[in-house]
């Protein structure tokens, strides 16, 4: 097995049992301030351009439309779902996604199918032969999709760079700037 995918299940595997107590207060707490359910699914694009339910904590109200963070409007989120956001409790449940080989902890953060210039951007780039991720270096580099073609292009960069080490690099970025 490839030492990337072993440290994938391994630390999903782990996370998912350490965390869990704090998932299901987290969905409690999202029940009981707002209708709809606690575990949102939201087609998102992985490897080769497929198409995969990825697996969040909801932190928006259920009415809002499927739109990137970036444009949704501010007052959709909740304010159970602020918190989620801020300690990233929310992006948990992705955990399962890693166990499934849908995504890993570290890549690109998955888009929406809408998202088309990003997508024709990681598709020219090379981006999208490897699984999306949890975290991702434009994410600890403060980069996030309102710029397709710098997201792109830092995604690119990990992709070139990607190993064992980054991703623990990463990992560790993303633990320090919550």
């Amino acid at each position: 097995m490839p030492a990337k995918r072993a440290l994938d299940l391994i630390v999903a595997a782990v996370m998912l049992a350490v965390t869990s107590p704090i998932v299901l207060v987290a969905m409690l707490a999202i029940r009981a301030t707002s209708t709809g359910p606690a575990i949102f699914s939201q087609a998102r694009v992985g490897r080769e351009g497929a198409l995969f339910a990825c697996r969040k904590l909801r932190t928006m109200h259920r009415d809002t439309p499927s739109l990137p963070t970036h444009e949704a409007p501010a007052s959709s989120v909740t304010a159970i779902g602020k918190v989620l956001r801020a300690t990233k409790i929310d992006e948990l449940p992705q955990l399962w996604n890693v166990l499934k080989g849908e995504m890993s902890l570290v890549g690109p953060r998955p888009c929406l199918p809408t998202q088309t210039e990003l997508i024709e951007w990681r598709r020219e780039l090379g981006v999208l032969a490897v699984l999306p991720g949890i975290t991702g270096l434009a994410q600890i580099k403060g980069i996030d999709m309102s710029d397709p073609k710098l997201c792109a292009e830092t995604d690119a960069a990990y992709t070139k760079a990607a190993s064992v080490a980054l991703d623990i690099q990463i990992l560790l970025g993303t633990f320090y700037r919550a």
